[in-house]
């Protein structure tokens, strides 16, 4: 079968090469890709590794479950986030990380969604109840953060979203407050989603509530921000986390269910920034790189 190799010697980013076939081992399932999404992360591992298959959101159809009784069968449509090795016409993923795909729900919106709706999902979860609750997200016209802001409404949040101007329309149609910049932002929220880093999330610190949460989930700008005592004053009590996807495997399967629902049902909009066949994967990894699209990116193979 063929897959995607990574190659940062080379003269591009990956090639495609033949390997054998993936072997399934208990709890895992064998599926035939029929589309995958790009991580921005999956960048900076592709420059590091080299002869590395990567790749871990997929969508596809069942060949086999290693467990008989296993509820996905031969030719069920599945998405999933696999381990890795997920960039192939052939690849395994944990059954426990695994969804089928409603009626109606196309391989590239489900591939879009296993690790940057799943991160989403939980971004959300953290802050617990959300019915009136405000909250910030910044970077919400990136893969997860458009659908942080929609998950953050459909729990009952008053939302802001940071978006830039060009993005802000396509934002604010999922009935948010949107601007340009955290620093604009107008009072405190009990709950803040921070990914850019640097001034966004000097920004960020200046408007968690007293005993609010902030969570760190990103640094797309790969800048600095100070972190002091007195960043607190007046945020007395505040909470500022990290948050590591890997901690959260577990229940990928059960989020990517809701989310591919809630997908069926038209109360979540998967923006899809760039989508073509996997022949192309190099030039959408450059455009990727160059950050010349929002939302994520998906490849199809035929």
């Amino acid at each position: 079968m063929r897959a995607i190799i990574s190659t940062p010697k080379g003269a591009d980013r990956t090639e495609q090469r033949e390997v054998a076939e993936p072997e399934v081992a208990p709890g895992e399932v064998l599926l035939r890709v029929r589309a995958f999404g790009v991580n921005r992360g999956e960048l900076t591992l592709l420059r590091m590794r080299d002869g590395w298959q990567p790749g871990q959101d997929v969508a596809g159809e069942v060949i086999r479950a290693h467990d008989p009784a296993s509820p996905f069968k031969p030719g069920d449509r599945v998405a999933g986030l696999a381990e890795w090795h997920g960039w192939a016409e052939q690849a395994v993923v944990p059954a426990h990380r695994l969804a089928h795909i409603p009626d109606g729900v196309d391989f590239a919106k489900a591939a879009a969604l296993p690790m940057a709706g799943t991160t989403a999902a939980n971004l959300v979860r953290q802050g617990g109840a959300l019915l009136g609750v405000r909250v910030l997200i910044t970077g919400a016209s990136g893969g997860v953060g458009h659908l942080a802001v929609q998950l953050a409404r459909l729990g009952g949040a008053e939302v802001t979203a940071v978006a830039s101007p060009e993005r802000a329309q396509l934002i604010r149609r999922h009935g948010v407050n949107v601007i340009s910049d955290p620093a604009a932002a107008e009072g405190n929220f009990e709950l803040i989603l921070e990914s850019v880093g640097g001034a966004s999330l000097k920004a960020a610190l200046e408007h968690v509530a007293p005993g609010g949460t902030l969570i760190i989930f990103g640094n797309s700008s790969r800048e600095a921000a100070p972190l002091d005592f007195v960043n607190f004053r007046g945020h007395e009590e505040a909470t500022v986390r990290s948050y590591f996807s890997a901690r959260h495997e577990a229940d990928a399967g059960r989020h990517l269910r809701m989310l591919l629902g809630l997908v069926a049902a038209g109360q979540l909009h998967v923006d899809i920034g760039i989508e073509r066949s996997w022949d192309r994967l190099n030039e959408v990894l450059g455009a990727l790189a160059d950050r010349k699209f929002t939302g994520k990116a998906v490849l199809t193979i035929n």
